[in-house]
């Protein structure tokens, strides 16, 4: 943090270095100037300077407008589109095995491939060819051996460049290619730059647009993605019948019963937790929890530890809102099969805005701990009430502060009423459609076969629906 601020004090035009600064800021949850930044950082960007990158900005912004230009300014400048390096191949037909790319820098015990394990695997061998082309490294876990053979082949492409991964792309004849990491994570943004195949996705790792016109289509749902906002997306909206997000129902749930003892936890305590990266909390949600915590005696608030700095700015922002600093408790990274069992040890779930929480929802809800969410005006923040649909609790969808507020606190002051969500949760988790694995491939696959049966028709990219 102090080499960017001191960088900015050096040469304080640099491009995105404000956006950097920013979010850096809000890693450690160091909150002294962030309205001030944010200020000026949208205001450059409304005048269309190369000021903030996109990932780092859908933490803070609640404007669709200021993400799509954030999107397009930074696409134009790192990523412009480079020569189409994709020809027709004259041998494709209807009846053809569709070739499906799916191109990420995480095929491993990380988020994406949690999510995507269970639809790797579901794939239909004989309509689909499915690859892999790995911008990441083979971690030996579980995860990543149980998905190697899921994959007709898995191409490394580390050590390639943009170009030659995307003639590797080209020379094996890919019909989809899916961007599974868009401006998150360890992505090559840059291969799709050169189209290499003939239809280009944005689906999962990036929840936004890409702001190219070489992407074809973002895959999302009508939660995350109304249709009133399709024109904040230079790509064409699919939209899946349920949730846009896959999840996997072959988690595993460890069986050790942790004791809140274990975790730090008082004995007596009703716990909120948050699980969500530190950098999703933003001061106005701070403040609400603070609020709730005031409201509900002998509450605490568990909370993920990214990092020490940001667990001592919470607990000194704890304080200066009256809020007693132990009523925070900050839990350590756990393997995820037992990260999932200690959710037992927790109440209610309080989700953040304006990102949410994703696959930590999944997580929750996975493990049957409900989730309180207040539904945004962005695509991240709009991906827990997404998931909430799916699985049959849109009570817990709230549409203002007050009303979030007003829940917690009633939820948490009539346990009668929590248990019979936590209740129709357990009986809703298995037969709606949010972890049926099955049936979201087979949505995707009706989705892919539908671009596919386009561009062999000769038509271009447009918004479609899947239908249940």
């Amino acid at each position: 943090m102090l080499l960017l601020k001191n960088a900015f004090k050096l040469k304080s035009n640099a491009d995105f270095l404000l956006g950097n600064i920013l979010h850096n800021m809000m890693l450690v949850c160091d909150w002294g100037t962030l309205d001030t930044l944010y200020a000026e950082i949208q205001n450059k960007l409304r005048l269309k300077q190369e000021v903030t990158e996109p990932f780092g900005f859908q933490g803070i912004s609640d404007s669709e407008s200021d993400l799509l230009l954030c999107a397009q300014i930074f696409a134009n400048d790192h990523f412009p589109y480079k020569q189409t390096i994709f020809t027709p191949d004259s041998k494709k037909t209807a009846g053809s095995k569709i070739r499906v790319g799916y191109l990420c820098g995480e095929f491993r015990d990380q988020a994406t491939s949690i999510l995507m394990g269970g639809v790797y695997e579901s794939h239909h061998r004989d309509e689909f060819e499915i690859y892999a082309f790995d911008n990441g490294w083979d971690d030996g876990s579980n995860l990543r051996q149980r998905i190697l053979p899921c994959f007709k082949e898995i191409i490394n492409i580390t050590r390639l460049s943009d170009l030659e991964a995307a003639q590797s792309i080209k020379q094996l004849g890919i019909d989809i290619l899916i961007n599974l990491n868009g401006y998150f994570g360890k992505g090559r943004q840059g291969i799709f730059a050169h189209r290499p195949a003939p239809i280009q996705v944005n689906y999962l790792g990036f929840p936004g647009t890409i702001g190219a016109p070489y992407m074809d289509y973002l895959i999302a749902d009508e939660v995350v993605i109304p249709p009133s906002s399709q024109a904040f997306y230079t790509e064409k909206i699919v939209y899946l019948p349920n949730c846009y997000q896959a999840n996997d129902s072959q988690r595993v749930i460890a069986d050790t019963v942790f004791t809140k003892l274990e975790m730090g936890l008082p004995k007596d305590s009703f716990v909120f937790a948050c699980f969500n990266n530190n950098y999703k909390i933003t001061p106005p949600i701070f403040d609400a929890w603070m609020r709730i915590l005031k409201q509900v005696e002998q509450s605490v608030l568990w909370l993920l530890e990214d990092n020490p700095t940001a667990a001592d700015n919470l607990r000194k922002e704890a304080g200066l809102r009256g809020v007693s600093p132990d009523r925070l408790i900050f839990a350590k990274r756990l393997p995820l099969a037992e990260h999932l069992a200690r959710h037992r040890l927790a109440d209610l779930f309080l989700d953040t805005l304006p990102y949410n929480a994703h696959t930590t929802a999944s997580d929750a809800l996975w493990a049957g701990l409900p989730v309180l969410t207040q539904i945004g005006k962005t695509f991240p923040g709009r991906v827990a009430a997404s998931l909430l649909t799916a699985v049959g609790l849109p009570e817990l969808i709230t549409h203002t502060p007050e009303e979030y507020e007003a829940l917690a606190i009633d939820l948490a002051q009539h346990p009668e009423k929590l248990q019979q969500i936590k209740q129709k949760l357990a009986e809703n988790r298995l037969v709606k459609p949010l972890f049926d694995t099955s049936l979201f491939t087979q949505h995707l696959e009706k989705a892919y076969k539908t671009m596919y049966e386009r561009h062999l028709k000769g038509l271009g990219p447009d918004v479609f629906k899947i239908l249940n």
